[in-house]
Parts: structure tokens; sequence; C-alpha cells
């Protein structure tokens, strides 16, 4: 079962995007599957990296055509980027160290997250970045 569907609701309408979008639902869920079948944290952390590493660059992506398009809201939206990617890094950091296993609460977070940063802050882009013809 997985813990987060795509859907319609969640396209900014970009293509590029949107299979970047749905690829983070997709490690999100196989992140989820793992911790749903009893994997250990060793069997978890290549997916995390994998999650970390994938997000950085659709961040790296999305900050990108901000820079090329002059979006106004450019900084704000790197600022929730910045946040979460220090958070899933100190996650990743203290999982390494033993301090903590990854739980469906963090499980609920990133899924929340990105949902709520789809729906939210991406779909604010959308017009902007469609209007100069990014499709």
């Amino acid at each position: 079962m997985a813990l987060m569907e795509w859907s319609e609701k969640l396209s900014v309408g970009i293509n590029s995007i949107d299979t970047q979008h749905k690829q983070l639902v997709a490690l999100i869920n196989n992140l989820f599957e793992a911790l749903s079948h009893g994997k250990g944290d060793q069997a978890l952390a290549p997916i995390l990296n994998e999650l970390i590493v994938y997000t950085k660059t659709h961040f790296a992506y999305e900050e990108r055509l901000f820079a090329q398009y002059a979006y106004p809201e450019a900084a704000q939206h790197k600022a929730e980027h910045d946040k979460l990617a220090a958070r899933v890094v100190d996650i990743q950091k203290q999982m390494q160290e033993g301090k903590v296993g990854l739980s469906v609460g963090t499980m609920t977070f990133l899924k929340e997250w990105l949902s709520n940063h789809i729906v939210g802050t991406d779909k604010k882009y959308s017009p902007f970045l469609i209007g100069k013809g990014v499709v």
C-alpha cells in the first residue's frame, strides 16, 4: 500500500516538474514500503539517501528556472527548499549515529511536506513559468 498517491491535484502543469514530483512520490513510497515491511535502518539508509539526492537535484532544477526567468518569489521558495533539505539531512545523520530510526511520523512529515509544498507553494510559480514558455 502506498503512503502517497499521485493525482492531478499535485500537477503544476509543467511536464518536467510533474515528472520529478512523481519520482519524489515514488521514492517516499519506496521508503514507506521498506519501513512497513520491517526493514532495518541498514536497508532504509540507501533509500533515504536516494530520496535526499533526488530532492536536491529537483530543488536545483526549480531554482535554475527561477533564476533563468527571474521568478519574483525565488528567495522565499529557496528558503523552503533549504529548510526541508536540512531537516532530512538531520534525520539521515541521526539514523547513521543510531540516535533515531525512521518512523511512521517521519514518513508522514515527508508526505505532508511534499504535498503541501506542491499544492501550496509550487503551484504559485506555475502560471509565471508557463507564461514564460516553460512546459
